[in-house]
């Protein structure tokens, strides 16, 4: 059963998004309006280290009143490559500059309601390069076992699911065992 967008506008428009409102046409031909929150991509990064630790953020969201370990994360500039936007955003938050980046996922965390996707990539290593940019984005930055990630996570610590999801990935491509 396919849902069709017939059309939609915009109801409010920032640089962070758009909110937008869509005609749905349903399968039994019903109309509803729905909507949508168009986002530009994000992209996200981390490192692991030859101790198998990973590199994580420890902030509060104030939105969610909450704290959790995050990865470096940010939205990709208009004609910004993703790999260099999540290389960037790792270096500027976390004042480490990563090794060459891999791939590791791309996720759509509410696509019921946005079209964001976020790209997470990985290095193995990084190189220090000094006292972070954007120190006001986390109150520290650690390097955290690997090994600690799954418990971390159901213990509530790593609360993002698509960085949840990134991390657990992560974890068996490093340690899981065939």
């Amino acid at each position: 059963m396919q849902w069709m967008n017939l059309s939609e506008h915009t109801v409010y428009k920032n640089r962070w998004f758009d909110v937008n409102l869509a005609d749905v046409e349903l399968p039994d031909g019903r109309h509803l309006d729905h909507f949508v929150i168009r986002l530009r991509p994000v992209a996200v990064a981390t490192a692991v280290n030859e101790a198998d630790e990973v590199l994580l953020l420890w902030r509060h969201r104030f939105i969610t009143d909450s704290w959790g370990w995050e990865l470096p994360a940010g939205v990709v500039e208009d004609g910004e490559d993703i790999a260099a936007a999540a290389a960037r955003e790792m270096e500027e938050e976390s004042g480490w500059r990563p090794g060459p980046l891999h791939h590791l996922m791309t996720v759509e965390p509410s696509n019921g309601l946005t079209d964001a996707r976020h790209h997470l990539y990985w290095a193995d290593g990084a190189t220090h390069i000094g006292h972070p940019e954007d120190d006001f984005e986390s109150s520290r930055r650690e390097w955290v076992p690997l090994k600690l990630v799954p418990d971390m996570i159901a213990r509530g610590e790593i609360p993002a699911a698509n960085m949840a999801a990134g991390l657990l990935l992560l974890h068996h491509l490093r340690l899981g065992r065939p």
